[in-house]
């Protein structure tokens, strides 16, 4: 995912910055084995310049990069950017998109960012009503947070139709919560909805790429930085860190509500079961 987010940002960053990150794209494992003067040499700039692009990227300097490019590469599972080919066997599609997403997996373990997620969390907490915005594939995301998080009692919705997460966006109030779900980033109509919501006082909690026109709105951002090739299967791994985070989420939000709350979530349970309706729990 770090390889993947220096790619997403390649078009942001300054001339000499982009120096860096070609270098390091195209010799990741030399980086991590050299020391700061090998690569400002490499990509033919400062020593200073280097650790700009390390925090461009939002790391602390260059010996945080490098420690997290180390275990970015030690983590990756060899073929798993492989593309599905036409004459694949069965047990080739088995490898590649499975090692895939472990890959991902692996990556958002490695780099998402707890304290961010604490942030998150806290708006959470605190908020009247939660409202998921997404579109497309993102909106089937909305859809399955929603279903994780109404049993947190506290009133939850999800919209994937632009005109209306923008209606919903504009009577939001302070203390509400919006969490936008998106890919790329750059959708125009979740973007305005967006604007609307933070307009309004909602706070916003934005699954996206860094650097994106939503993510500039984020009050507080979970950057989710997948690459994007011509393969149209490569969704299918942002998808699943959106899915995950959302699973961190729901969880962290239903243990945050204390005890009470999971005696609530029993009694519901046991509710339920009278009707012999299954009950999924997310706290068991």
């Amino acid at each position: 995912m770090l390889l993947d987010a220096i790619r997403m940002q390649l078009d942001s960053l300054s001339k000499s910055e982009r120096k860096v990150a070609l270098a390091v794209l195209d010799h990741p494992q030399l980086v991590v084995s050299e020391n700061i003067t090998a690569l400002a040499k490499k990509a033919q700039v400062s020593e200073p310049t280097v650790v700009r692009f390390c925090r461009t990227l939002g790391h602390g300097g260059w010996h945080d990069f490098k420690l997290k490019l180390a275990q970015s590469l030690a983590l990756a599972i060899a073929g798993a950017n492989e593309q599905p080919a036409q004459d694949d066997l069965a047990s080739d599609l088995i490898s590649k998109i499975c090692s895939r997403s472990i890959n991902t997996l692996l990556d958002l373990r490695n780099n998402l960012n707890s304290e961010v997620i604490q942030r998150a969390l806290d708006i959470l907490a605190r908020a009247n009503k939660i409202e998921f915005y997404g579109q497309g594939t993102s909106g089937i995301v909305a859809a399955d947070a929603q279903h994780k998080f109404f049993r947190s009692g506290v009133p939850t919705v999800a919209y994937s139709d632009p005109h209306i997460h923008s209606i919903a966006a504009s009577l939001l109030r302070k203390n509400d919560a919006v969490v936008a779900i998106s890919q790329r980033g750059n959708n125009a109509a979740l973007t305005r909805s967006v604007s609307l919501a933070r307009k309004a006082g909602a706070d916003i909690i934005v699954l996206a790429p860094t650097g994106t026109p939503l993510a500039e709105l984020a009050t507080v951002l979970i950057p989710i930085d997948l690459v994007f090739h011509t393969d149209p299967y490569t969704p299918i791994s942002a998808r699943l860190a959106h899915l995950v985070v959302i699973d961190i989420l729901a969880v962290g939000l239903a243990l945050k509500r204390g005890p009470e709350f999971r005696k609530e979530m029993q009694n519901a349970q046991r509710a339920l079961q009278a009707f012999d309706i299954q009950f999924d729990s997310l706290i068991g």
